[in-house]
């Protein structure tokens, strides 16, 4: 069994991370992630405190397996949802798009074990020094809200740099990406784009079946001109939004113009107006399985690459 010492340290059997993301990871699949050993961890996006804890109770009711809570750090309740993790005693919070220190002594206060999300060696060590218990090192090639460097290069960097343990996320989707983060020294990975095909995902069938389609140049990453960039598949809703930002739109038109896409993607599959966010790893996801099937695959893989891994040195 393929197991790091993160995993002791949060409980979980196999060392792979659900992404939290935003309109995609609820409780239906966070709590088959976690079922399967891994972390499953539910997305508290822009919705409010009681939304939340309902998908906390709905977990809660599908297993007793350790999970997450993803903080967006940028929601309008990201106070009120801070702290309903306390209230519901949630073992572990991820955080995203931001810097988390300001909710971190409560947090830890509270016994909760909090891995930040970074984009770059200087927050990671910014949070490590606060209490992490570990960061995920993200890389450009994820999904959703990116930063600039490439996670070969990000990760190695952040795991020289602090002395907690980190995970390694942005293009890993089958057992040779897992093996490789386990190799530039990381303890665990997150994974999104694959959950995106779960089974117990629910989001569209449209959203499925675009990330089923997509190839190696299928995403694109637009809003770097607000500070906020974001990978999504290229569609109508991409195109359009990457003409206005070309052609010098305002940061508030942008947003006004954006508002709402990825629950229309995620929810009414609507591939003319909808933001499907994706990670540039897609070309790879070719099948719907489970959840369960997705981690016993990813673990079983970067076993067997582990294991031969010294077969092209002479």
């Amino acid at each position: 069994m393929l197991k790091t010492p993160l995993c002791d340290v949060l409980g979980i059997e196999k060392p792979v991370f659900q992404g939290g993301m935003a309109w995609i990871a609820d409780a239906s699949l966070a709590a088959a992630v976690s079922e399967a050993g891994g972390l499953g961890i539910i997305a508290a996006m822009n919705a409010d405190a009681e939304w939340l804890r309902e998908q906390i109770h709905e977990l809660r009711r599908l297993t007793d397996k350790p999970f997450g809570v993803n903080v967006m750090l940028m929601s309008p309740f990201a106070d009120e949802v801070a702290q309903v993790v306390i209230d519901e005693k949630v073992p572990v919070v991820v955080t995203g798009a931001g810097d988390p220190r300001r909710f971190m002594k409560g947090w830890l206060a509270a016994g909760i074990k909090v891995i930040p999300v970074v984009a770059s060696v200087a927050l990671a060590k910014l949070v490590a020094r606060a209490g992490a218990t570990a960061v995920v090192a993200e890389g450009t090639e994820s999904g959703g809200h990116i930063g600039e460097l490439a996670t070969m290069v990000l990760g190695p960097q952040v795991v020289d740099a602090v002395d907690v343990p980190v995970v390694a996320a942005g293009g890993i989707a089958d057992g040779r990406g897992v093996a490789a983060a386990l190799m530039l020294g990381a303890q665990g990975v997150q994974v999104g784009t694959r959950f995106l095909v779960a089974d117990e995902c629910t989001v569209s069938e449209e959203y499925k079946e675009l990330v089923l389609k997509a190839k190696d140049i299928s995403t694109r990453a637009t809003g770097r001109t607000t500070g906020h960039p974001v990978r999504a598949l290229k569609t109508q809703f991409s195109t359009a939004y990457a003409r206005l930002e070309a052609e010098g739109a305002s940061p508030e038109k942008l947003a006004e113009f954006g508002t709402g896409a990825l629950r229309r993607a995620a929810k009414d599959g609507d591939v003319k107006n909808g933001s499907f966010l994706c990670g540039q790893i897609a070309g790879m996801v070719r099948e719907r399985q489970s959840a369960r099937e997705i981690v016993d695959d990813l673990v079983e893989g970067a076993q067997e690459v582990l294991s031969g891994a010294g077969r092209w040195v002479r």
